[in-house]
């Protein structure tokens, strides 16, 4: 059996995670982190100070629906190219610049929002661009990680996860820190901090021009795909046809799934919805009137064929584009264990997402000021979780993702307790401090192991679109259940220690049935190493 190629040595090893691409992914990977500190930790501050209540902090969490939803529109990030942008930077960085102009502004935006003249739903309304473009730049951020490792270099894959990982921290904790830090100065208030948040995000752009376009054979996987639906849109019209509305038909009950988390979530699944049906009715035209030409029902001139022609690559286009990603991701792994992977990966990180939301009002409330958040929940955790992140991928590549998700969850559902008991003492900086450390660990190395994972279930030709679907599978789990945990500390009558046990069993599921999925992800781990063995041993004289 072919083994990992994970380097040995000191000097190996450093050589090995500083090598440009995974450098670079380090930098995307900060500004993947970097936006929700506008939405996230500096906003709950803002809100909390602005004397807003727990139950209204955990229910403005809800703009990070777009983090689950993402994978709506991430087929477009594989398919579409941005104009004059991607002839210049390549599909992938495009998209990601054209993201991160969209943050800065957005948050300079927010700058201006002033709590007592301005509505929550006003800053809840520019949260959610932020939001919309801080989870389509994760879609492009992500996609060009997978695209940068070789399929031959299936370890490297858990090295890129760690990179990704520490960057996203860095980005999230280290530069996250700062506000908290500034809001206790003279001078300082939120909205000034908002305008400086601003310019860090011009400043992360940096990352795109040091970036190098992965090359990929994505253009082509694809267009063998459309040959694919065109030849059986010409001899079955019919079974072609059903194709795009069984696509339309789970992404309406997708969407009925989710309306129920209030009117601004309905609004945009009817605008998506609306859109489906568009493309629907236009591929649904097109290919009867391919099915009337296959039965000599019609003659058609030159003019009449073209335009046919012209629908139907559209229609193939469409196909492709919106309903191929998925429909290759379940054809690949089989229906029964494509579905157990989507289940565990909703509920992997809910706890966690339980804790992560109201830590910062928790930390308040029991006594730490802002600058000991600052520098214990944010500048610590961000050492920690580097720290961790780089010894969990290095593991992970020698032990395999299944070792690495049991020994990160298992950590990361204990962790929670020491919440629980720094809820029962009081502000204590000893036992923040262990809190910290034991949480940066157990989360650093399941997140690890955990982008591993779902990269491993990517098709090349469609990264973007099946790690979104993932990602935000994940993300919902977090988002949809993560913006009650306010007001399930309110149930609990402010019960922080009873609060941070229930986020511990939380995470006991997932590992369950990451238990009874462990064979198969464990085979394809073995495919991977055997291709990288192959690879290795077809260069080497």
């Amino acid at each position: 059996m072919a083994q990992h190629q994970a380097p040995r040595g000191i000097m190996n090893i450093v050589r090995f995670y500083t090598q440009r691409r995974l450098l670079t992914i380090f930098l995307l990977g900060m500004a993947s982190g970097y936006p929700w500190v506008m939405i996230g930790s500096s906003m709950s501050a803002w809100l909390n100070e602005a004397g807003m209540t727990r139950s209204a902090i955990g229910y403005f969490g809800a703009v990070y629906v777009m983090y689950s939803i993402n994978f709506l529109w991430s087929p477009l990030i594989d398919r579409l190219k941005i104009p004059l942008l991607s002839r210049w930077l390549g599909q992938r960085r495009s998209w990601i610049l054209f993201c991160q102009i969209g943050l800065a502004i957005t948050c300079f935006a927010l700058s201006f929002i002033n709590f007592e003249i301005h509505s929550l739903t006003t800053a809840g309304l520019i949260a959610l661009a932020i939001a919309t473009f801080s989870a389509t730049q994760d879609i492009a951020i992500d996609a060009y990680r997978i695209d940068s490792i070789g399929e031959y270099e299936s370890g490297v894959q858990s090295a890129a996860a760690a990179m990704a990982t520490s960057g996203w921290w860095t980005g999230f904790a280290a530069i996250g820190s700062i506000p908290f830090f500034l809001s206790e100065l003279p001078g300082w208030n939120w909205p000034t901090i908002y305008k400086g948040l601003a310019m860090v995000m011009v400043l992360l752009m940096a990352g795109v021009w040091l970036a190098r376009e992965p090359v990929t054979n994505r253009a082509q996987l694809q267009h063998e795909a459309e040959q694919s639906y065109l030849a059986v849109a010409l001899s079955r019209p019919l079974l072609s046809l059903s194709l795009p509305v069984i696509g339309f038909a789970v992404i309406t009950l997708l969407a009925l799934a989710i309306t129920q988390m209030g009117e601004a979530s309905r609004n945009l699944w009817l605008v998506w919805g609306a859109m489906q049906l568009g493309l629907v009715v236009a591929m649904v035209r097109s290919l009867m009137a391919l099915e009337q030409k296959s039965l000599g029902l019609i003659t058609m001139n030159t003019i009449d064929n073209a335009r046919i022609r012209i629908q139907h690559r559209m229609a193939a286009w469409l196909i492709v584009t919106m309903i191929e990603p998925l429909a290759e991701f379940f054809r690949r792994n089989g229906v029964s264990f494509a579905l157990s992977i989507l289940l565990f990966v909703l509920l992997f990180k809910v706890g966690e997402a339980f804790l992560g939301r109201m830590s910062i009002v928790f930390y308040q409330e029991v006594g730490f000021t802002n600058q000991q958040i600052g520098l214990y929940s944010k500048l610590l955790n961000w050492w920690i979780t580097i720290v961790f992140s780089l010894i969990g991928s290095y593991v992970t590549m020698r032990a395999g993702i299944v070792k690495g998700l049991f020994i990160g969850g298992s950590a990361m559902a204990l962790s929670n307790l020491f919440f629980a008991v720094l809820a029962v003492t009081g502000p204590s900086v000893p036992l923040l401090t262990a809190a910290v450390v034991v949480d940066g660990f157990t989360s650093a190395w399941s997140t690890v192991a955990f982008v591993a994972l779902i990269s491993l279930m990517t098709n090349r030709a469609f990264t973007a679109s099946q790690y979104a679907l993932m990602a935000s599978i994940a993300t919902l789990g977090r988002t949809l259940l993560g913006s009650y945990s306010g007001a399930l500390v309110d149930y609990l009558d402010g019960n922080w220690a009873l609060f941070f046990v229930l986020t511990t069993l939380m995470v006991l599921p997932s590992l369950l049935f990451l238990w009874n999925i462990r064979k198969p992800i464990q085979r394809l781990e073995a495919e991977g190493r055997q291709r990288e063995y192959d690879h290795h041993n077809k260069d080497t004289p």
